[in-house]
């Protein structure tokens, strides 16, 4: 009699992954779901015998392990137990035989090879059947990173397009972003980040165990996505010179960045920024199956020291003063991660902050989070990971001082209790509106509970802050608004023209007397061109007045800046700092700031066609040149996920001085639904130009 062995398998890959909604995925590759059951028929040589039975190995790792939980060995039964590995026989006809696998909910997630043993005539034989790949399952209850509501589960795990908002306070603007999680090759390469981790090198067998955890995933995800300690995905560039890389204003999505990054031979793609590396994190999130999304805070903290103020410099002729490790970004962009909070207790569960941007060491690796969003907002900043500097982002105070360099005094100017953290936004579940998430990182400004959190946080702290002069200044400066001698002038900027690339920038300074005296006010303003983050790029205008001011009178100061003057310096963030330094004898200085955001000319897109799946569809791009000079250089480059296979570089001719362009171009849609076609035009006048485009395609 000959030995038992399988002749054939028949996966069910089609049916498998409809059930285990893994189905979007371009790779043709067997992707299942934790905890949920996978079924696949088994030919054989010969039916099989009384003495005959069969088993199955489940390993995933190069060192798997029963005991790490890597390594599963079950018999094929009749019936499956609870929570573990089993394999149950649905139907044995003719030589044919249908199994029913069932994976564990909290299984390390990764590619496996499943093995048959075959136990016959006294002997056993192993054969190798295949592999799959086991991801996170929010559809099960069971599952750490179950999400109950389905329109947000279709939002923040099948979703493949988004909005990211960037901007400022007073000009908050989108981008789209081409997240592109099922495109091809885009798991395995988000696997393979994993494999490059630091924790994995130095110990893979531990490594791999642990990513049972979304907690560890998302932590280890949030170091490997930037390069800084380990060859990551993305090199981080702030300082306006992108030579040898790729400006990060120019990025449509991340597919282009993880295959650029896996083309390389691993090594980091050049260069991003915030938003650059929690688009690609997100879509790395939402591939392994963690729900998640992209925020963005504005006037946000980087506080270095952990005394939850941030000090902010200018000196005596209004130049701000790249003096101290601490700044406030106009905006920065994070992620947030949904699953349970095993190490903290169920109250921390829900939303987490994980951050890939390099800013400050934790556990001596540039990495951020997870954090609860609700311990943020309730000040439990001696929680895991990363609570103050989190905290910070969203609550410090702000400080501004005034430092003369000549005789190195510095004077505090003012503190602000309410200027960061603003805004804090996501794109909204199920259509591009934005949805401001402010209420769940803070209890409202000024309220009560906010400053009761405040000082919660505060004390919680004190004990890791030594008291030098930082921490006596920062321990000063938290009750010190009340001690402040209040100015007797105040002021603003306020935009009086259009704020456009190539045009005039027309500002007024609101300059008021607020006392019943005469008043003389001496006023040293500059602009200074900068990238959005406060990094100082090039002073492109200064100016120096003296104003009388009557008792209680306001008037008002031109300031004008001509596009000749900051033309050269602009980066693609076109971010203008305006500040003015207002000075009366024997008081303490007061600093107005604004920062202005010029618009670009508009880049439109429009479908020629009706699209339809596998049909190719004409696309045009106008653009029309606004300045008084050519446009050279000009390269317009689009990408969506569903509608064209990888990107399209596309050169576009020269401009003459107000000349309109009509690029036309060919999409071949290959999903059907709703799909988001991204393009970003360049050339030497405007850097990044960004439009977007929903496309209805049919079947």
């Amino acid at each position: 009699m000959s030995a038992l062995e399988p002749q054939s398998i028949n996966w069910q890959t089609t049916s498998n992954r409809r059930e285990h909604n893994t189905n979007k995925f371009y790779s043709q590759e067997l992707i299942l779901r934790r905890g949920q059951p996978f079924q696949f028929s088994l030919i054989l040589n010969q039916s099989l015998g009384s003495g005959e039975s069969l088993g199955f190995i489940a390993s995933t790792g190069s060192y798997a392990s029963e005991s790490a939980g890597t390594k599963a060995v079950f018999p094929l039964s009749n019936k499956t137990s609870g929570g573990g590995w089993g394999a149950q026989l649905v139907s044995n006809k003719d030589k044919v035989l249908t199994i029913s696998i069932i994976t564990p909910a909290n299984a390390p997630i990764g590619r496996y090879t499943l093995n048959l043993q075959i136990f016959s005539q006294g002997k056993e034989f192993v054969l190798k059947l295949g592999t799959f790949i086991l991801l996170f399952n929010p559809w099960l209850q069971a599952d750490g990173v179950f999400m109950r509501n389905e329109a947000e589960r279709e939002e923040y795990v099948q979703e493949d397009a988004g909005i990211i908002y960037v901007g400022s306070t007073n000009r908050i603007s989108m981008i789209g972003w081409n997240f592109g999680q099922f495109e091809e090759d885009i798991l395995n390469i988000s696997l393979s980040v994993l494999d490059h981790s630091l924790n994995f090198r130095r110990d893979p067998a531990t490594d791999v165990a642990r990513r049972s955890d979304p907690k560890y995933v998302g932590r280890v995800l949030s170091a490997m996505i930037n390069s800084n300690d380990d060859n990551g995905v993305i090199s981080g560039n702030w300082s306006g010179d992108y030579t040898g890389g790729q400006d990060p204003r120019s990025w449509n999505g991340s597919v282009e960045i993880l295959k650029g990054w896996k083309k390389s031979g691993f090594r980091p793609v050049q260069f991003g920024q915030c938003w650059v590396f929690a688009g690609t994190l997100n879509t790395v999130l939402r591939s392994l199956g963690i729900p998640a999304r992209v925020i963005t805070n504005f006037n946000s903290a980087h506080d270095t020291d952990g005394n939850l103020s941030v000090d902010v410099y200018y000196d005596p002729m209004g130049n701000p003063l790249d003096k101290g490790r601490d700044s406030v970004w106009n905006f920065h962009v994070w992620n947030e991660a949904w699953f349970v909070r095993t190490d903290l207790g169920p109250s921390y569960n829900g939303w987490q902050v994980l951050d890939a941007t390099p800013q400050e060491r934790s556990q001596g690796v540039f990495q951020c989070g997870p954090a609860s969003v609700i311990a943020v907002r309730e000040g439990d900043v001696d929680k895991d990971f990363d609570m103050p500097f989190i905290f910070a982002e969203v609550n410090a105070d702000r400080i501004t001082w005034i430092y003369d360099v000549y005789n190195g005094t510095q004077k505090r100017s003012s503190s602000e209790s309410r200027s960061v953290g603003q805004y804090i936004s996501t794109k909204a579940v199920g259509s591009n509106s934005r949805l401001d998430v402010t209420d769940k990182y803070k209890y409202p400004e000024g309220s009560s509970q906010e400053r009761q959190v405040f000082r919660k946080a505060l004390e919680k702290l004190k004990p890791n802050v030594a008291f030098d002069a930082t921490s006596a200044r920062y321990a000063a400066a938290r009750y010190a608004e009340r001690n402040l001698q209040q100015p007797s002038i105040s002021g603003t900027f306020k935009v009086t023209g259009i704020l456009e690339v190539g045009k005039e920038v027309n500002l007024t300074l609101m300059l008021k007397n607020l006392t019943n005296d005469m008043k003389t006010v001496i006023v040293n303003m500059t602009a200074w061109t900068i990238v959005y983050n406060g990094t100082l790029v090039h002073e492109v205008w200064k100016d120096s007045v003296t104003i009388s001011l009557d008792p209680k009178e306001e008037i008002q100061h031109p300031v004008k800046i001509p596009y000749a003057q900051y033309e050269t310096y602009l980066k693609a963030d076109n971010m203008i700092r305006t500040t003015a330094v207002c000075q009366v004898t024997n008081e303490a200085e007061v600093v107005v700031a604004r920062d202005v955001i010029l618009d670009n000319p508009t880049l439109t897109l429009e479908v020629l066609d009706q699209a339809q799946v596998q049909k190719p569809v004409n696309v045009q791009m106008h653009f029309s040149n606004p300045l008084d000079e050519p446009v050279k250089n000009c390269l317009l480059m689009v990408e969506g996920s569903g509608l064209l296979t990888g990107s399209l570089k596309i050169d576009v001719p020269a401009l003459r001085p107000k000349e309109q362009s009509r690029v036309r171009f060919e999409i071949l849609p290959t999903r059907s639904g709703t799909k988001q076609l991204l393009a970003d035009f360049s050339c030497d006048k405007f850097p990044a130009i960004k439009a977007m485009l929903s496309i209805d395609v049919a079947e």
